[in-house]
């Protein structure tokens, strides 16, 4: 129940106590919630106040409304935390849940090209570009492109990339990361974006970009990403101090 007395206004406690509801019943996505009129009956408050707590759940994600039918738990957004340099297959298994690949193409490539000098390599330097689709327990999350020097990495085939790219540089070729260097952007999905990640032309989407360095002497860069997230399932959290 809200509490009327306290100096927390109302349709925050509200906010709080759907939330608080959504999580401890297990309400599955797509559940519906109760009409504003119930809500509003049941603590004693306006069908206003409720309508102000739920549309901050809307514009949170939390829920979503329908119209004509009402409003319902959305699915809710796989969060990262990008002060850390993991890979996809790494936050996924954080979240207890099944990451899996789909290879849509490898290509090798000579420059001259962006990818070649954000790796640093000549134009005569053979690289790879590699189109993967990042799946988590089989739901398309992210269409992802990885740029790697051939030179560094010897011959490679789709069976080695299908799992995590940073295990089978580390596990596999003995290679140490050391750092990266990432910026996100926001987007509308493009036509090839909305087939994969099934989604709709011009859907709002994350951009993510990132250089990974090697663990050397010279600070070698080993891998230039572009990473599509859908943005209505994935987040991206920072801590920051001052």
């Amino acid at each position: 129940m809200v509490n009327k007395q306290s100096k927390i206004p109302i349709y925050y406690q509200l906010e709080k106590a759907i939330k608080n509801e959504i999580d401890k019943s297990g309400m599955e996505p797509h559940s519906p919630i109760p009409s504003e009129r119930e809500y509003a009956e049941k603590h004693g408050i306006s069908r206003m106040t409720v309508r102000q707590a739920i549309n901050n759940l809307v514009s949170q994600g939390i829920l979503y409304r329908e119209r004509g039918r009402g409003t319902f738990v959305s699915e809710q957004k796989f969060e990262q935390d990008i002060s850390q340099l993991t890979s996809f297959s790494e936050d996924m298994r954080n979240r207890h849940l099944t990451p899996s690949t789909k290879i849509i193409k490898m290509n090798e490539c000579v420059g001259p090209s962006a990818a070649h000098d954000k790796l640093k390599r000549t134009n005569e330097d053979v690289i790879y570009e590699i189109v993967r689709l990042r799946l988590a327990n089989n739901e398309p999350i992210a269409l992802e492109t990885i740029y790697t020097p051939k030179k560094l990495i010897g011959e490679l085939k789709d069976h080695q990339i299908e799992t995590s790219f940073y295990h089978y540089l580390e596990a596999t070729l003995g290679l140490s990361i050391k750092r990266g260097f990432q910026s996100i952007e926001a987007g509308l999905a493009n036509s090839e974006e909305v087939t994969y990640l099934k989604i709709k032309k011009n859907d709002p989407v994350l951009i993510m970009h990132r250089i990974s360095f090697l663990d050397d002497a010279a600070g070698t860069p080993i891998e230039f990403v572009k990473s599509i997230y859908r943005a209505d399932r994935y987040k991206f959290n920072i801590e920051m101090n001052r």
